[in-house]
């Protein structure tokens, strides 16, 4: 297919002799610096450069106030027990929208923002949200919390799932990881939402791994490699790169970093990243800066299937 390197799965990545955890839960000062520092350094000579910076802005406001902000109620551990037995994740995304925590969450982080040198429409957004009424606040967080954000209100939508980002990781933060379970295929244990992408890891005791990684809470979940996220199959598995410059359209670019993983059972493809092979890749801000494969995808029989709100609209 013109414009792709196309890569042909290693069956010998399907097994391991030692399980990896089965769940990473975040750290959530950790997970938000570490995602603008990815950001600051992949902007300089960029084409997304001045999205990457204002991303970096969004991603280091979460980082402060995960670190400051007083630590939320936990998930009550009889609900997650009961989530446990029911394989259902504990955080209740239903019932987020009206809780008040979530409520102070997006004040806090609202008011933590400066407008000076964002564009316009998102400065513009920002000034309406620290006006909203609570219904209209209820409204777009249900928007956010369904992952069901309106093509007609991008940038205040991107600001409130900044916020359910940072409480949510925040939420998850204090769980046990032993006792969480599968709940479906390509949902996060913790919260149910779907992977932005997945993530081939090289820490000790998971090296070659494939972790999915949620795009709300930051938990990331041990996924069988050459099986798809959005419908479970192992079979019809593919990989996808763009071609490196000057070479042919044949030639199978097994070094690439970034890769669409497709599936011809259901059509689908998410970015599966190699952190093996670089360990600064971050899920959601090489999701970002890898945009041109989202194009050159655009082109194919596959839909994506990977979710992140800070793509919606490209």
């Amino acid at each position: 297919m013109s414009g792709f390197s196309n890569i042909e799965p290693d069956p010998s990545m399907i097994g391991r002799l030692r399980p990896a955890p089965f769940a990473l839960i975040p750290d959530p000062p950790v997970l938000f610096r570490r995602r603008a520092e990815r950001l600051a350094g992949l902007a300089p000579g960029h084409d997304l450069a001045l999205y990457l910076r204002f991303l970096e802005r969004v991603c280091a406001t979460q980082a402060e106030l995960a670190a400051t902000l007083p630590p939320p109620a936990p998930i009550p551990p009889e609900q997650v027990e009961r989530a446990r037995a029911g394989t259902m994740p504990p955080l209740d995304r239903d019932a987020l929208a009206a809780a008040p925590e979530l409520r102070d969450t997006v004040a806090r982080f609202l008011a933590a923002l400066s407008p000076e040198g964002m564009p316009a429409p998102a400065a513009a957004a920002l000034a309406m949200l620290r006006e909203a009424p609570e219904a209209v606040l209820t409204e777009m967080l249900g928007n956010v919390l369904a992952d069901a954000i309106p093509f007609d209100a991008l940038p205040p939508h991107l600001f409130l799932s900044a916020a359910v980002q940072l409480h949510a990781a925040r939420l998850a933060a204090p769980l046990d990881p032993e006792r969480l379970v599968p709940v479906g295929t390509g949902l996060c244990p913790v919260c149910g939402g779907p992977p932005v992408a997945s993530v081939v890891v090289g820490f000790q005791g998971a090296e070659g791994a494939r972790y999915a990684a949620c795009a709300c809470c930051g938990t990331q979940w041990n996924v069988v490699r050459i099986t798809c996220l959005a419908c479970g199959s192992t079979k019809g598995i593919g990989y996808k790169a763009p071609e490196a410059d000057g070479t042919a359209p044949n030639t199978l670019d097994a070094d690439a970093t970034v890769k669409a993983e497709t599936c011809d059972t259901c059509r689908s493809w998410v970015k599966i990243l190699y952190q093996n092979r670089n360990a600064a890749l971050e899920p959601v801000a090489d999701d970002v800066a890898s945009l041109g494969l989202d194009l050159l995808m655009q082109g194919t029989e596959y839909r994506r299937a990977g979710f992140d709100p800070f793509l919606i609209g490209y």
